[in-house]
């Protein structure tokens, strides 16, 4: 699959990065943080936008590195990206203690 390459942030993902100025993000760099939070919060168009921007390959080293997805995204994601729980770091310590003493429910 060949990747777009965007030349400027589409509007309709503005919703999803409401705490930084969106004229100086540069989608090239593909940062981690951004497909993170389409992963968590995202709907159905922009998650198709993350799937032709973002390597499946990109996407598993997110879901294996970023603290900041919800246990039910990350279990969803993991499953379809077929990578192991045990690897998904939001589930391994001490993010799930730390979570647990933030949100004990």
């Amino acid at each position: 699959m060949t990747l777009q390459q965007p030349s400027s942030f589409p509007e309709f993902l503005t919703k999803y990065v409401w705490d930084i100025d969106v004229a100086r993000l540069d989608i090239r760099e593909k940062p981690p943080w951004l497909a993170a939070r389409i992963l968590d919060k995202g709907d159905e168009p922009a998650v198709h936008w993350l799937r032709q921007n973002y390597t499946s390959e990109e996407i598993r080293g997110v879901l294996k590195t970023s603290r900041d997805l919800s246990l039910r995204s990350a279990s969803f994601w993991a499953l379809i990206y077929g990578v192991p729980r045990s690897e998904v770091r939001c589930f391994q310590e001490p993010y799930l203690s730390q979570r647990k003493t933030l949100w004990p429910y």
